[in-house]
């Protein structure tokens, strides 16, 4: 079954982490597409806690085991970012 994938946009930190903008992972719960892009991109296991992430541009909380990410679906991953 081909699940289809989600749009994942990293910004600041955890684009350097991972080396590009934007990258294409298989629909998931966010636990999932995290650890994907841990296995997919060591060096973002750094940047992981301390982001905060948006779903087609709201802001989502909680168990990210629970919150489940529909094909097409856009990721934002935001680390904290410096200045203002």
């Amino acid at each position: 079954m081909d699940i289809g994938g989600i749009n994942v946009h990293l910004f600041a930190a955890a684009r350097a982490a991972v080396g590009s903008h934007q990258v294409s992972i298989p629909a998931d719960s966010l636990l999932g597409v995290l650890d994907r892009l841990v296995a997919d991109y060591p060096e973002f296991a750094a940047v992981r806690p301390r982001c905060s992430y948006l779903v087609d541009g709201v802001a989502v909380h909680g168990d990210p085991a629970e919150i489940q990410l529909k094909a097409g679906a856009r990721l934002d991953v935001l680390p904290p970012f410096a200045g203002g």
